[in-house]
C-alpha cells in the first residue's frame, strides 16, 4: 500500500524552483494573445492531452480572447523497452469533428516526443483546418524522435520536473510553479 506523503516529505522533494508562477503567467498571456490574433474570427479548438496539460490548458484558454472550444484526449504509447511499438492507444478521444476547426494542442511538456508525434499524425488524418502544438515546456535533450512544437514557452534542461500539472506518482500537480524534483530526498 502506498503511503500518503507528509508535508515534510513533500517539501523535501522540491530541489529548486525553475520557473516561477509570474514567469508562467506572463508566457501564457503572450501565447494567448498570439493565438487570439492568429485565429480571431475562426473556429478554434484547444485540445489538452490528459492528465498533465489540464492546468496549462485551463490558464491558456482564459488567456485566449477569441472564441474557442475545448477538447480533451488521453493518449498512451506502448513501448517495448526503448523501442516504440509505433502505436498510440487513445483511451479518451475528442468528441468534435476537427475538420471544422483550427486545432491548437496545449501540451505540458515535450520530452521524448513519441506520443505527441503520433497524436499529431493521427489528428492530421482527420483534416483540421490547421493544427499547431503549443507546449509549456520543451526538453530537447530527451528527444528520441524528430518532433518540434510550433510554440515552446520554456526550454528546460534534462531535469525531472514537477508542478503546474506535472507529477511524480500523481503528486505535485498542484504546485503553482515548475520545480526540479529532488531524486535524492
Amino acid at each position: 500500500m502506498n503511503r500518503i506523503p507528509s508535508m515534510e516529505d513533500f517539501e523535501k522533494k522540491i530541489k529548486r524552483i525553475l520557473i516561477t508562477p509570474e514567469e508562467i503567467r506572463e508566457a501564457i498571456r503572450k501565447a494567448g494573445e498570439d493565438i487570439s490574433r492568429l485565429y480571431d474570427g475562426n473556429p478554434i479548438l484547444l485540445v489538452g492531452i490528459l492528465k498533465g496539460s489540464f492546468v496549462f490548458l485551463s490558464d491558456l484558454c482564459r488567456a485566449v480572447t477569441a472564441p474557442c472550444e475545448i477538447g480533451f484526449m488521453c493518449a498512451k504509447s506502448y513501448y517495448n523497452g526503448t523501442v516504440s511499438s509505433g502505436e498510440v492507444k487513445i483511451t479518451m478521444d475528442l468528441e468534435q469533428d476537427i475538420s471544422r476547426y483550427h486545432v491548437v494542442i496545449a501540451e505540458d511538456i515535450v520530452d521524448t516526443g513519441r506520443t505527441l508525434k503520433d497524436v499529431v499524425a493521427l489528428l492530421k488524418k482527420r483534416n483540421p483546418l490547421s493544427l499547431q502544438v503549443v507546449t509549456l515546456l520543451d526538453k530537447p535533450d530527451r528527444r528520441l524522435v524528430d518532433f518540434k512544437a510550433d510554440v515552446s514557452l520554456f526550454t528546460i534542461p534534462d531535469h525531472f520536473v514537477i508542478g503546474y500539472g506535472l507529477d511524480c506518482a500523481e503528486y505535485f500537480r498542484n504546485l503553482p510553479y515548475i520545480a526540479e524534483y529532488n531524486t535524492e530526498a
